[in-house]
Order: structure tokens, then C-alpha cells, then sequence
């Protein structure tokens, strides 16, 4: 006849902790049936155990369940039934409480962040750019970066992107979805996760809607916005105000300027030489830039302020410690020139336009300056280092013209 077994209850359970606690010589078990006991061990230690038979060897097996009061009497009996339901599937507990374990081993691991910053070691990309991406990322860690790579769906996605869109921020929004796509592709080919929830919700936000940066292209504006500019000393930080002064002469790309190494400036040859950001990865050629007589004077005037650095344009503040990506537009703002008017950017538009209309410059020169990609009758790719001696004339024409118009400004 089989023995009955008595429920606990957790009067009994106290009960019987306390007389054990007197006298804790030898182990005891508290049964509560079905495979379901209460072991009080010599030590004090109260534990939830499950006996159970395995489903194929039917070898005896013992496994934790918790500790008691932590573990209660009722959680302990729906963890026992769970089990015995899945002795019943001919499935062992104790192999399903490991695989559980490995899961959620899993997910604490492979977070959307953690397999982000995983991924973000492997771009290759400029350093601007890489600044730039850091805050798309953070953006989507502050909402997602916690979640399992694994459970989170397109809505969780959708949701997350939509709420910069709102605030008018399409672009924002666009970037995230990108970036979040190539951290999703990459989950996916380490096996990390089952599709890539960003193909999901493309065309569900809004395009974005491609506006030109804004540039001066009136000459008499432009003069004046040049005096404005040697003006500018009097309340900016002097690296600023070069940097400010130089970026019309030689129309490149603000951040391009801000990076500019001491190593590539060569003021004896006139010449500026680097590989652009923008092109790097795909062309990798260096672009020169001749220097005019007004741009060497300024170099050599900045020499003296940050020469020691290895950067021209160096800050003594920020955590770059050079000037940051939006300077130069703030700069311009607090000149008076409100946002839409004109843009450190919009310089490379201002020469486009200036050197074509006004002093009548072949354009393929001033593509070519510009660093954009200028193919021959052939269709031919000019090297960027080629018709050197013709671009140092236009360079120092722009120059000359840049100051004629401030002339003009100054004296009207």
C-alpha cells in the first residue's frame, strides 16, 4: 500500500525549521508528494528539490528548484506540475531547465547593444562620420539597447523611429533604421537572431526630403558677409576665427578643414594635401589644395598658435579637443546669418558658382578642386594631383576676388 503523504503548509514549514534549527545533526526532508520535498540541511539551508525518474535510463534524479522563502510553497507546487507535464511529453526537467538557463544566458549576452558595439568595431568609416553614427546609435540604444537582439520586432522598431519623426527629425529617423538594419544583418550571419526586422518597416517612414546646403552666390552679399567675418575676432575664440577666415579661400568640406594635420600643410610649396573623408574608402586618392598668398599668411599666423599640435585647427576644450562639427554654423549664426542663409558647407557652392559665372573658370578645374570625380573625353577619371599649376592660378584668382569683394563691403 502506498504511503500517504501529508501537504505542507507553511505553518508546518516554520515549524519544522525552527525544531530543526535545535537540533541540526542530520539532514531532514519535508515531502509534499508528487516528487516534491523540502530539504533542511545540517547547515540551516531550506531547498525546494524535485525527485523524479528520467524518461529514458528511468534513473532517480534530484534538481533544485530554489530556496525557501525566496521560492514559496505555491510557486515550488506549479513548478513540480510543470515538470511532471513534461515527464509526461517524455521531456527530462532537468534537460529543459538547462536549456532554459543557456536562453536567458543567450539574451543577457546578445543585446541590441552588445551586438552594436560588436559590429561598430568592424565599420570602416571616417572618423567624422564615426562621431556622427555615435549618436544614431545612442538614440536607439536609450530605447532598444537592452532588449534581446532576438525579441524585438519591427513594431518595437517602428515605434522608436516614428517618435523623431514626429519631432521632425525624418532624417534622424531614416538613420536609425539604417543603422539598426546593419546591426540586425550582422546578428544575423553570427546566428544571433532570426531576420532583420529593419527590411520590415522600409517605406514606412517618411523620405527624406534632400535639400541643398545654403550658400551666398551674390556677390555683394558675400563681401559683406566676409567683412563680417574679419570681424568675428572680436568675440570668438581665436582658432575660430582663422578657421572661419580660411574655409572661403579653399572651399572644402568644414570638416575636412577641422582635421587638417600640420604634417600636410606645406606652406613652402603652397600646398595643402589630404585624403578626403568622403572618398576615402572608395577612391582613396589625395586631393591638393594650392594655397593663395592671403591663405599661406594665415597658416603661418595660425602655426604660431597651435604649431605645437598635430592638428591646425586644435581646441583646448571638448573631448575632440578640436573644433566641433557644428562650430563653424554656430559661428556663422552669431554673425547674423540665420540658419538657411548660408552654411560653412555652402563656401563649396559659393566658389562653385562665383568661379563659373563671374571668373569664367573651366568647370572640369572647379569639380576638380572640389574633389569630385571628373572624367576626360575618354572618360578617363582625372587623377586629382593633375593640371596642379592652372588650379594654383584659379586659387589665387578666387583669392583675390574674395578680397576685393570685402574691399567693397567695408567701404560702402
Amino acid at each position: 500500500m502506498a504511503r500517504t503523504v501529508v501537504s505542507l503548509n507553511d505553518s508546518k514549514i516554520k515549524s519544522a525549521i525552527a525544531k530543526h534549527k535545535k537540533s541540526p545533526e542530520t539532514a531532514v526532508r519535508l515531502s509534499d508528494g508528487g516528487g516534491l520535498f523540502l530539504l533542511l540541511d545540517k547547515k540551516g539551508g531550506t531547498y525546494w528539490r524535485f525527485d523524479y525518474f528520467k524518461p529514458i535510463t528511468k534513473k532517480r534524479t534530484t534538481i533544485g528548484l530554489g530556496v525557501y522563502p525566496e521560492l514559496s510553497l505555491a510557486e515550488a507546487r506549479r513548478l513540480r506540475d510543470e515538470y511532471r507535464e513534461l515527464l509526461v511529453q517524455g521531456i527530462d526537467p532537468a534537460t529543459h531547465k538547462n536549456h532554459l538557463e543557456e536562453q536567458a544566458r543567450f539574451a543577457l549576452k546578445n543585446t541590441f547593444e552588445a551586438v552594436a558595439k560588436e559590429f561598430m568595431q568592424t565599420e570602416v568609416v571616417a572618423e567624422s562620420t564615426r562621431h556622427r553614427n555615435e549618436f544614431i546609435y545612442q538614440y536607439l540604444f536609450d530605447a532598444i539597447g537592452k532588449k534581446p537582439i532576438h525579441e524585438i520586432t519591427a513594431r518595437q522598431l517602428l515605434d522608436v523611429c516614428q517618435i523623431y519623426e514626429k519631432q521632425g527629425k525624418s532624417e534622424t529617423a531614416r538613420r536609425m533604421r539604417s543603422k539598426a538594419g546593419q546591426v540586425f544583418k550582422y546578428g544575423l550571419v553570427l546566428g544571433l537572431c532570426d531576420r532583420n526586422v529593419a527590411l520590415d518597416i522600409k517605406g514606412l517612414l517618411k523620405p527624406h526630403k534632400k535639400s541643398h546646403h545654403a550658400a551666398v552666390t551674390n556677390p555683394k552679399l558675400l563681401g559683406e558677409l566676409l567683412a563680417a567675418i574679419d570681424n568675428y575676432t572680436k568675440r570668438g575664440s581665436v582658432v575660430m576665427c582663422y578657421a572661419l577666415r580660411i574655409l572661403p579661400h579653399v572651399f572644402v568640406r568644414p570638416g575636412e578643414l577641422r582635421h587638417a594635420k600640420w604634417s600636410d600643410v606645406n606652406l613652402e610649396n603652397r600646398t595643402w594635401a589630404y585624403t578626403p573623408s568622403k572618398t576615402e574608402n572608395a577612391l582613396g586618392t589625395e586631393l591638393i589644395v594650392p594655397l593663395s598668398t592671403q591663405v599661406v599668411e594665415l597658416f603661418k599666423e595660425l602655426r604660431v598658435i597651435t604649431g605645437h599640435n598635430d592638428y591646425c585647427f586644435a581646441n583646448y576644450w571638448g573631448k575632440t579637443k578640436l573644433l566641433s562639427d557644428s562650430s563653424i554654423n554656430k559661428a556663422l549664426k552669431n554673425l547674423g546669418w540665420e540658419n538657411g542663409e548660408t552654411t560653412g558647407h555652402g563656401f563649396r557652392a559659393t566658389a562653385r558658382t562665383l568661379l563659373d559665372e563671374v571668373l569664367k573658370f573651366p568647370i572640369e578645374r572647379i569639380e576638380q578642386q572640389l574633389g569630385h570625380q571628373v572624367r576626360d573625353m575618354h572618360g578617363r577619371a582625372y587623377n586629382r594631383t593633375k593640371y596642379l599649376e592652372e588650379r594654383m592660378v584659379m586659387m589665387q584668382a578666387w583669392s583675390d576676388y574674395l578680397d576685393s569683394l570685402k574691399e567693397k563691403a567695408l567701404n560702402s
